[in-house]
């Protein structure tokens, strides 16, 4: 018989309410609230905080606070990352980070979501995955929902809200976001 976070951890229905599952999105809130208030300043404190809130990325990921995440360990970031400030990762399911990749301002990212049916929402919910390739940039007040992949090189416009799967070397922009030009090397970006 598995687990709550078993099942949560597999994308199946589970229970948010399980004992196992506050403690570690409560330890969560606790290594935010350190980030986000005593630590706001970014130094070697947020360094220690950071690694310990999340085991699954380099030392050279970045974060401006105020941040906020559900549990930490589901997210697994390349090198390099960079977090603006008010961003939010619902990471009940693996968030998957490549190198070289910059959030702006207020980027939410949820893998987390809940049947269509009211009564089956009212105890159980799920997550599907998210993955984001290299060298992404982020726009500011982009949503990212649950199990979209962004290829590598991409740019999500500003207010962007990514449905589905993005290619790599695109240029995605409204809501619902959609490719409006690839992306190149000869191409600037202002």
């Amino acid at each position: 018989m598995k687990t709550e976070k078993q099942k949560m951890l597999s994308g199946e229905y589970y229970l948010a309410n399980d004992a196992e599952l506050i403690k570690e999105r409560t330890d969560c809130k606790r290594l935010l609230h350190k980030l986000n208030i005593t630590e706001y300043v970014v130094g070697d404190g947020t360094k220690a905080v950071l690694a310990e809130l999340l085991p699954n990325a380099p030392a050279s990921i970045y974060i401006e606070p105020p941040f906020h995440c559900d549990y930490g360990y589901n997210m697994i970031c390349g090198e390099n990352v960079y977090f603006n400030v008010n961003c939010v990762v619902l990471d009940v399911m693996p968030v998957t980070i490549g190198n070289n990749v910059f959030f702006a301002p207020g980027v939410q990212v949820y893998t987390a979501t809940h049947p269509l049916d009211a009564v089956e929402r009212r105890s159980k919910e799920n997550a599907e995955p998210i993955t984001i390739g290299n060298d992404c940039w982020i726009g500011g007040g982009a949503i990212i929902c649950p199990g979209v992949t962004i290829g590598n090189r991409c740019v999500i416009g500003a207010g962007a809200v990514v449905t589905r799967d993005i290619p790599d070397d695109s240029l995605a922009v409204g809501n619902p976001a959609r490719v409006i030009r690839k992306l190149g090397k000869e191409e600037k970006l202002v």
